[in-house]
């Protein structure tokens, strides 16, 4: 599945996981390349959305994933990573792995609209082996 941050503050994680026909305990989970952390500025509305998909007391662990911008006030970095765990652990999904990449800052490894204002392409697989 994917989602920027649109998608998951709508559930596509949520959707993907209650469509498969296994329950969530039994899955594995990895976060593919995204904009990390340190480079993704949003604006109050991003964060919004998110709190507003939580109930009042998880408002703080959601909030937990946003960080003052140091160059914009009113703005935020948000970590998409951390949104997604917190939403695959809230599904029951016991193991997450991947999530350290930055499609932004690391431009050896990855294009990105953003930093250049170019498409490109990229793609992860899954392989699962019969029997294993």
């Amino acid at each position: 599945a994917h989602a920027g941050w649109r998608g998951l503050a709508a559930g596509v994680l949520e959707s993907v996981v209650h469509a498969l026909p296994v329950p969530a305990e039994r899955l594995v989970a990895w976060l593919g390349p995204a904009i990390g952390p340190s480079a993704f500025e949003v604006g109050p509305e991003v964060r919004d959305a998110f709190g507003a998909a939580v109930a009042k007391g998880e408002r703080a662990v959601v909030d937990g994933c946003f960080a003052p911008s140091p160059t914009r006030p009113g703005h935020y970095l948000a970590d998409l990573y951390a949104l997604a765990r917190l939403r695959l652990a809230a599904l029951g999904v016991p193991e997450v792995y991947g999530g350290g990449a930055c499609t932004y800052t690391e431009t050896g490894r990855f294009f990105s609209y953003r930093r250049d204002g170019a498409t490109g392409r990229m793609a992860s697989l899954i392989c699962i082996k019969p029997g294993a």
